[in-house]
């Protein structure tokens, strides 16, 4: 593939970065810059990508494990996810309540599960695209999301995290 076909094909995929990126991040700053990263790593890998093969899955998993190391990063300084997130998107008056609230709920979710959530509801993705992003198992990813579900129906409820059962 030429340069300028895979550009045109990278630009192609900017807004679907951009809206993972931000929903991932919780901070237009830090989103954009995570997608630059993933533009960046994505042109200097452009020869590792299979054509034909899914461009914004391959995308989408470079930005994953690019957030997955930057957390790892952070958490060794300090905790990644701390109150003034939370409180900037409670008072954040532009949005609706049910937004905000799902926001503030979906950031007090597991990283793991909030990133399958994401996945499949934000970016629509099969079990087995969401699979090989995060590179778990789809039995993993089926197991998270449902559990993040869950969870993120307690949350939003109110009634506060979500008692799973275990079944024998």
């Amino acid at each position: 593939m030429k340069n300028h076909e895979w550009e045109h094909n990278l630009k192609q995929q900017i807004p679907n970065l951009r809206r993972y990126a931000r929903a991932l991040t919780k901070n237009a700053t830090c989103a954009d810059d995570l997608v630059q990263d993933c533009l960046e790593r994505g042109w200097n890998k452009r020869n590792s990508w299979a054509p034909g093969s899914n461009l914004r899955a391959w995308l989408f998993t470079i930005m994953h494990n690019l957030y997955v190391n930057g957390i790892r990063r952070q958490q060794m300084h300090q905790n990644f996810l701390d109150e003034s997130t939370t409180s900037q998107i409670a008072h954040d008056n532009d949005k609706s309540y049910l937004v905000r609230d799902l926001e503030v709920c979906l950031s007090r979710l597991k990283p793991e599960y909030r990133e399958v959530i994401i996945l499949a509801g934000l970016e629509n993705l099969s079990y087995k695209e969401i699979a090989l992003i995060t590179d778990t198992p789809i039995g993993t990813v089926m197991s998270r999301l449902s559990r993040g579900r869950e969870e993120l129906r307690q949350l939003m409820s109110g009634t506060g995290k979500a008692k799973l059962v275990s079944v024998k």
